[in-house]
């Protein structure tokens, strides 16, 4: 007779830890972490140096993300008073520890002119050339060049001078089509050579090594990713809700959809602690984290659907106890080895690599506990109510009529 396999089991199905029994304190403190997870997010709207209540990133907010590399020691505090005398208020500035003299800086600013200067500058060109000769003057947010469009010829370097009285720096001015067209191309200075230029003036000339990376996303757009990012989170949730309805029944919907928005909640809540940058690709870890936790609920509630017809003399808290028990190796096998990956990107990625392995840190282990210890303790009460009401419409006395 062949001998049957063994398969290495980190906790032998026979154990029996009484899961059930420890939820109430378990799910009081997971209503706590949640609560808690809401408030941090109030108090860093409050706290000096963050002002958000998540650290969000150029895309969600629109702005400049620009890195900065120093060839001398510089404090941050001295580059924030630098770019603000630049006219960058509000700027943030990160330390880049695994890169010497590096600083990450984001500030509002998406182009070297802002709408309040193209507004001044147009109003100067109006009054200099005149009202009825200036037709058009069009510029777009985030862009490095303006056009003007005249009724009847002028200098370019006349052009130019308006401008530079107005605030506006140009590399260029220039005649832009057909002649007839009176058309003029404004090259705008760079926004890097902007800030470069505020920082030497701070430092001296030459303190500014390069400026190697340069992104900038506009105000309207950000509000869009965001939204859009809040939209595909909703959406994960409501098609998982209907695939869970249609595989099981209603008692296993409502447990899986509060464990998913347990897990999602408390992996913002840890983005809102550490106050890391919260991105676009934070937005996919929070929805990779709600896949991972839906699958292993979905093993733990199979197993409770099969327990429930094969050990019918067993009360319905005992089969899910069982039940979980036996999948339990399975768990946290799965558990530590997505764990131990994401673990070590997180301590050896950089950037946004770091910052989606740490929301999946936070999230496999919020959504192992949330399986257990969420979802189930749902299932059993709402299993309960519904055994409660087939009771209740059972012993309803029938009513009678009399007959004429």
């Amino acid at each position: 007779m062949a001998k049957k396999p063994e398969f290495f089991e980190l906790i032998r199905p026979d154990h029996n830890f009484d899961f059930v029994g420890k939820t109430k304190p378990l799910l009081a403190t997971s209503v706590l972490l949640v609560l808690l997870s809401f408030l941090m997010l109030v108090i860093n709207t409050l706290l000096p140096g963050r002002g958000h209540a998540l650290n969000f990133s150029v895309d969600f907010r629109g702005g400049t993300e620009m890195r900065i590399d120093f060839t001398k020691d510089v404090d941050p505090s001295q580059i924030r008073e630098a770019m603000d005398a630049g006219g960058f208020k509000d700027t943030e500035v990160v330390p880049l520890t695994e890169f010497k003299g590096a600083f990450l800086t984001r500030f509002t600013a998406v182009s070297p002119l802002s709408p309040e200067q193209a507004q001044k500058a147009e109003n100067m060109l109006r009054e200099k050339l005149g009202k009825d000769t200036v037709r058009k003057f069009e510029f777009s947010e985030g862009g490095d060049k303006a056009y003007l469009r005249l009724s009847k010829p002028s200098e370019p370097d006349a052009i130019r001078g308006i401008l530079t009285a107005a605030g506006v720096t140009t590399n260029a001015v220039q005649r832009f089509g057909r002649a007839e067209d009176n058309i003029y191309e404004i090259v705008l200075r760079g926004l890097d050579s902007e800030v470069r230029k505020a920082l030497e003036a701070k430092f001296g000339a030459g303190s500014v090594a390069q400026i190697p990376s340069v992104g900038s996303v506009g105000a309207k757009a950000g509000e869009d990713l965001r939204n859009n990012g809040i939209i595909s989170l909703l959406a994960a949730i409501g098609f998982i809700m209907l695939y869970i309805l249609v595989r099981f029944d209603f008692r296993y919907g409502p447990g899986t959809v509060i464990a998913l928005l347990h897990d999602a909640i408390l992996v913002m809540g840890a983005f809102a602690v550490t106050y890391k940058e919260f991105s676009l690709t934070t937005i996919a870890a929070i929805l990779t984290v709600i896949g991972y936790s839906m699958n292993d609920t979905i093993v733990v509630f199979d197993r409770i659907r099969e327990n429930a017809s094969r050990l019918r003399d067993k009360k319905f808290p005992e089969v899910v106890n069982t039940s979980v028990n036996e999948t339990l190796s399975r768990t946290i096998l799965t558990s530590m080895t997505v764990f131990f990956v994401t673990l070590a990107m997180n301590i050896w990625g950089t950037g946004v690599i770091r910052d989606f392995a740490f929301a999946m840190n936070v999230g496999v282990i919020v959504g192992t506990y949330s399986s257990i210890f969420v979802a189930s303790p749902i299932l059993i009460w709402l299993n309960e109510k519904s055994i409660a009401s087939q009771k209740k419409g059972s012993q309803r006395p029938k009513s009678s009529t009399t007959p004429v």
